[in-house]
């Protein structure tokens, strides 16, 4: 991988990570578009996940900070109830990654009709936000569950993971940017219990594959551009402007479909 591959890779990795078109679809035809194999470069993988994961602890830092601050009251307060719902949350996700991790990487072959394919139910979910009202419910513990369903089916790459979260809670009724938040917040432990496996397994090979340039080009990028993103996202589904990436991943993936 040189140096303008993994600025591009990255680039793509901080918009979609946040972006409601979905990262792993777009990394996919990413690879095939750029003729780069990013899932031997583990090393890159780790990092770029890592700068998007970094970019939502800098947005969030003072919602994080206000969380963590309750926790350590060791009281059934408002921070440990909605700490408790992200943890409830993630309950679908660990236990259909450590059933069916093997299956779920077989999707990631680089087929770009099973992508395009679903780009378009992407597509689908978020104009199905469109037609349904601003909700003013507070994420509960069912709710959380839900939405951790939801979790689990953007694990297929093509399915937007903020995009399919979000859009959840707000079908079920959920308030606009309470969903964007957990959506956020949700995801960052997964991430990083994903990316501490992925070490653990393939310990040997981990930063062997690829030069510091490519991997400090792809922080830096994926960093920037999360975080631009993630900002970029909190306002966009505050005004209810997921039609536009309903319309651009219906675009998307009707191109990879068919051509």
């Amino acid at each position: 991988m040189d140096w303008l591959q993994a600025l591009i890779l990255g680039l793509l990795q901080g918009l979609t990570e946040f972006l409601p078109v979905s990262s792993s679809g777009h990394l996919e035809l990413g690879k095939v578009i750029l003729g780069t194999e990013v899932k031997e470069d583990l090393t890159f993988t780790v990092v770029v996940h890592g700068a998007t994961v970094l970019s939502t602890l800098v947005v969030f830092r003072k919602d994080i900070g206000q969380l963590l601050s309750g926790l350590f009251k060791f009281k059934w307060n408002n921070e440990t109830q909605y700490s408790s719902k992200i943890i409830f949350s993630m309950i679908p996700v660990v236990i259909v990654g450590l059933v069916c991790k093997d299956d779920i990487e077989a999707l990631f072959n680089g087929d770009v009709h099973f992508i395009g394919g679903m780009l378009l139910i992407t597509a689908a979910i978020l104009a199905f936000t469109y037609l349904r009202k601003s909700g003013n419910r507070e994420i509960g513990f069912i709710d959380a569950f839900i939405i951790g369903i939801a979790q689990v089916i953007a694990t297929i790459p093509g399915i937007s993971r903020s995009g399919t979260t979000i859009a959840t809670a707000l079908l079920i009724g959920n308030k606009r940017e309470e969903a964007a938040k957990f959506s956020f917040l949700m995801v960052i432990l997964p991430i990083l219990a994903a990316n501490a496996k992925d070490i653990l397994d393939n310990t040997a090979s981990f930063g062997s594959s690829i030069d510091v340039l490519p991997l400090v080009i792809g922080f830096i990028t994926a960093f920037v551009a999360g975080l631009l993103a993630c900002k970029a996202m909190i306002a966009i589904v505050k005004k209810g402007g997921l039609i536009w990436f309903s319309i651009y991943c219906l675009a998307v993936g009707l191109v990879a479909f068919f051509v």
